[in-house]
Parts: structure tokens; C-alpha cells; sequence
């Protein structure tokens, strides 16, 4: 107890926020002055170079922070390094959208700069989220990162696709917080607490290993994180949601609010349900195997750039449930690395999209055919991320090692998880059919006659796209950068010291 209390003190809690408060109370200010003068193209282009700079403060903040061990660790708050790992993946996907925002804004004559606030806004909910050590502040990260991207989806006021979406999203969004809420409640009434730390322990010392409320509480917070993150059955929204949304806030949902939420799934699931383990193992195997089918064969059948790379987010979800299944931090250093290179490959791939797409008509791979004659340094490039979201190994650069570190750490596992890994490696394959569909249609196929040549890339989206390429190659490279990368991540977790029978030992500290 001595540590929740000493966490309490304001000194060492506002340490442990700092970070948050920095981008929190910065897109306050910036929110005054994008209302504050009249809309403009220069006015937005300001408040998103702005923006980029209080992210980058706020990066700072975070690698000043890593590493230290004089807070508490018991308390509210996480202060180990995979919730700032979690947080640097986050504030680069950040940077990335409001990078591509900023251009993409300028190409289809958007003026209001609030956008890019917006952006600010849903990132402080997902730093606080992955902060996160108790339930309640669980819920109010999920909510402030969710009611600011419902915004962000329904921005173009003017297509009928976007409205839709964000009708959807709302709707489902609203829907999936109520079973989160009503998990947490059911959660509180088994075990009298809300914190992780706090629950895990009273689930042993009592004696609820079974309880029927406890185990419909944890139903309940699957059902809840498996909508956030489109995991199949609960990711009907997002094709339509992304399809509609401007691109740079598709690349933003499909990577960065996925990023947070399984940050957070992972460690109320390893922490406050780790003696659980035997209860919750077999749903979320179930989950992870679906998504990973459905995922990759409905993706097959997509011609629409969007809407293939929709699935494969849902598909790509399926990959990272399988860290959580094997429940060790072993998975979660390995998810962190994972979701690094899903944010890079992601945010690269729709980079390209933006310099591709003309007006709000979908983009199909028959507009991307023969695009090496024309443009060929964004042929080459969109196969990096190809090969990357594929896995494939030298081209796909560190694509290869997420899922390298994916599959071991489920056979290394206290119980091997062969299934999963058997399923990830054929899925793996299917995927190869529409991601390399896209490669041979950009260098195999003709170009249309009636199609326009690509113009000029803006300057921030050739640096996101660039500087993605080259993270990508290097680090498929230099595989100690990996490993050094995905060890820094794994979590410091506060758990009991016994756990069921068949549950996956803690770390040691």
C-alpha cells in the first residue's frame, strides 16, 4: 500500500503524466489559436507545422522519461518502458498523419486547421490509455481518443461514403463502450476494485477463479477491446469507415488508434487476468484465428486500395492477438516491434494513396497499373510496404522480423501456441495474394491510356514517405536495432506472485 500511496503524491504523479499534460495542454492552446483567425490554407498549413512541433516536444518528453524506475509501479499509472514504447509509436503515427493531414488538406481545399487539433485531441486519449492501470482511466482514455476520432472520420461533409462512415462508426463506437463500461462494472462487482493491480491480486486471495460474474466481466471487456481494435466478429464498421474517411485519418485509425488500444488490451489482459489465464485463452484464440482467416480471404476479393488495406488491418489484428495469447511479456515486447512496423508500412502505403488519388473517386489497382513507367520511385516505394505488411523477408525490411518475433515468442510460450502459429504462417500466404497483386499490377500491367500521370509529391508527404521506406530497410537490416527495440518494450507488470496452474509466470523484476 505504501506504493499507491506514495504514487498519489501530486509531485510524482505529474511526473508520471508529463508527457500527456504536454500534448494535452498544448492542443488546448493551439485549438484558441486555430479559432482564433480566419480560416486559410496558410492558417491551417500553420497550425499543422504547429502541431507537428508540440509532438515532437512531447517525443522529447517521453525519451527523457525512459527508463526510470524511481515511481511507483503499483499505482494508476504505468511508468515501465512498453507504455513508452507504446507512447512512441503512437506520437510517430501522430506526426505521420498530420504530416500527410496538412497536404492532403491543401489537395482537396480544406481550411479549417481544427483537424489538426482533433489529431492532438485522440492522441493525449491513447497516451492515457496506454498509461493506463486501472479501469476507470481505461474508460476515459478510450473515450476522449474515441469521441475525437469520430470527428475526424465524418470530416468531408461533402461525400456521402464519409457521412455513412461515421454514422456507422458512431453508432458501433457508442455500442462497443457500453459493453467495455458494463464489463468494468461486472469486473468491480466480483472483485471490488477497479485497479489492475488491485484486481488480479483479489482474484487469487478470494478465491473467484470461475466466478460467473467475474467471467461474463471479462466477456464483456472482450467484446468491448475486439470492436476497437476489428477483430472479427466486430469489425464490420471498419471497411466502410475507412473506405470514407479522408486518407490520412484512414492511415491514422487502421494504425496508431489500433496501437493504443492493444497496448491497453494487453495489459489489463496479462496484469488484472493473468491467474485468468485459463478462462480468457481459448476466446481470444478464437478470435485471433478468425480474424486472421477472414481477414486475408475477404482481402483477396479487394480491388479498391482502401478497402484492401482495411481488411488487412482487421487481418494484421488477428497477427497481434496472437502475442496476447501467448500471454508472457515476450508477446508484448514482440507486439510492440510489431506495431512499429505496421505504423511505418501503413502510413507509407497511404502516403502513396494521397499522391495517387483524384477528388473523392476510389482508388483501384487499375489506376496503379504500370505505374513504374510513370512514377517509378512511387512504385518502388509502395512495394516496400507491400512486402512489409506482407512479412517478406530482405525487401519487406523489418516487416519480416514483426512476425519473426510474433511466432516466437507464441511457440516459446509456457504453452506453445502451435495452433496459432501454423494458422499465422498459412494466412501469411493468402495474404501474399493481394499483396503482391498490387506489386504486379505497378510493374506487369499496362498503363491505362486514359490515366493521369501522378503530379508532384508535397514536400511533408515525401518525407513521410521516405522516412518510412528507409525505417523499414534499416531496421530489416540491422536486426540488433530490432531486437534491442522489441527487448526496451517489454512492461514491467505488477502482478501476483502465484498464478493458476497452466498461467504464464511473471516476469522477473
Amino acid at each position: 500500500m505504501q506504493h499507491v500511496f506514495n504514487l498519489a503524491i501530486p509531485s510524482q504523479l505529474s511526473a508520471a503524466l508529463l508527457p500527456d499534460l504536454i500534448l494535452m495542454v498544448g492542443a488546448m492552446a493551439l485549438l484558441l489559436w486555430a479559432v482564433w483567425r480566419k480560416e486559410s490554407a496558410a492558417h491551417q498549413r500553420s497550425v499543422g507545422i504547429l502541431s507537428i512541433g508540440l509532438c515532437v516536444a512531447t517525443l522529447v518528453a517521453v525519451l527523457t522519461l525512459m527508463g526510470q524506475r524511481s515511481l511507483a509501479t503499483d499505482g494508476p499509472i504505468a511508468v515501465d518502458n512498453f507504455r513508452w514504447m507504446a507512447d512512441i509509436v503512437i506520437l510517430l503515427g501522430t506526426i505521420g498523419a498530420l504530416a500527410l493531414g496538412i497536404d492532403d488538406n491543401d489537395r482537396v481545399g480544406t481550411t479549417t486547421a481544427e483537424t489538426h487539433v482533433l489529431i492532438l485531441l485522440a492522441s493525449s486519449g491513447m497516451m492515457l490509455l496506454v498509461a493506463a492501470r486501472d479501469l476507470m482511466i481505461v474508460f476515459l482514455g478510450i473515450e476522449l481518443m474515441s469521441i475525437s476520432v469520430y470527428a475526424l472520420a465524418g470530416l468531408n461533409r461533402r461525400s456521402e461514403r464519409s457521412a455513412e462512415g461515421a454514422l456507422k462508426y458512431f453508432l458501433l463506437g457508442a455500442f462497443s463502450t457500453a459493453f467495455l463500461l458494463y464489463g468494468i462494472a461486472l469486473v468491480y462487482g466480483a472483485t471490488g476494485a477497479t485497479g489492475l493491480h488491485a484486481i488480479g491480486i483479489r482474484i487469487i486471495e478470494n478465491n473467484l477463479s470461475g466466478s460467473p460474474l467475474l467471467i461474463i466481466g471479462i466477456a464483456m471487456l472482450l467484446v468491448g477491446f475486439g470492436f476497437k481494435v476489428s477483430t472479427v466478429p466486430f469489425h464490420m464498421w471498419a471497411p466502410d469507415v475507412y473506405d470514407g474517411s479522408p486518407n490520412p485519418i484512414t492511415a491514422y485509425m487502421a494504425a496508431t488508434v489500433k496501437t493504443a488500444a492493444f497496448a491497453a488490451f494487453l495489459r489489463v489482459w496479462l496484469e488484472a487476468f493473468g491467474s485468468e489465464y485459463v478462462s480468457w485463452h481459448r476466446a481470444v484464440v478464437g478470435l485471433a484465428i478468425a480474424t486472421m482467416v477472414v481477414g486475408n480471404a475477404v482481402g483477396l476479393l479487394q480491388r479498391n486500395l482502401k478497402r484492401l488495406l482495411a481488411y488487412s488491418s482487421i487481418a494484421h489484428a488477428g497477427f497481434i492477438l496472437v502475442a496476447i495469447a501467448a500471454g508472457t511479456t515476450q508477446g508484448a515486447s514482440a507486439m510492440l516491434f510489431y506495431l512499429l512496423a505496421y505504423t511505418l508500412g501503413t502510413f507509407g502505403a497511404f502516403a502513396i494513396i494521397i499522391v495517387l488519388s483524384r477528388g473523392d473517386a476510389p482508388l483501384t489497382t487499375d489506376d496503379v497499373s504500370g505505374l513504374w513507367t510513370v512514377r517509378p520511385w512511387l512504385a518502388l516505394g509502395m512495394s516496400v510496404y507491400m512486402f512489409a505488411l506482407l512479412g517478406f523477408p530482405v525487401f519487406g525490411g523489418m516487416g519480416f522480423f514483426a512476425k519473426w518475433y510474433i511466432l516466437k515468442a507464441a511457440l516459446q510460450a509456457p504453452e506453445p501456441q502451435t495452433l496459432l502459429a501454423v494458422v499465422l504462417v498459412l494466412t501469411t500466404v493468402i495474404s501474399a495474394g493481394y499483396y503482391l497483386y498490387v506489386i504486379m499490377v505497378m510493374f506487369m500491367r499496362p498503363r491505362r491510356d486514359d490515366a493521369p500521370v501522378p503530379g508532384n509529391t508535397p514536400a511533408l508527404t515525401r518525407f513521410v514517405m521516405v522516412a518510412t521506406a528507409a525505417v523499414i530497410l534499416i531496421l530489416g537490416v540491422a536486426p540488433d536495432l530490432a531486437v534491442r527495440f522489441a527487448i526496451v518494450g517489454t512492461p514491467r507488470l505488477s502482478v501476483p506472485d502465484v498464478v493458476a496452474k497452466g498461467a504464464p509466470l511473471p516476469p522477473a523484476r
